[in-house]
């Protein structure tokens, strides 16, 4: 069967070990990590499009 063939090395996504009983120590954890924030210039944002397509089909913008 193709579908079971690479099911072994496939990702899982795994059960929790403990569930969180204190939300308010853990959602001010998780504001602890740090916050990444990026900043783009305009002229950066002007230049950010995909090339026009020659082939039908996909989205036109």
């Amino acid at each position: 069967m193709p579908h079971k063939f690479n099911a072994d090395r496939r990702d899982k996504i795994l059960t929790q070990r403990h569930p969180v009983t204190n939300w308010a120590e853990y959602d001010e954890s998780l504001r602890q990590r740090g916050d990444l924030t990026v900043w783009i210039s305009d002229d950066a944002l002007a230049l950010w499009a995909a090339p026009p397509r020659m082939t039908p089909g996909g989205q036109a913008v």
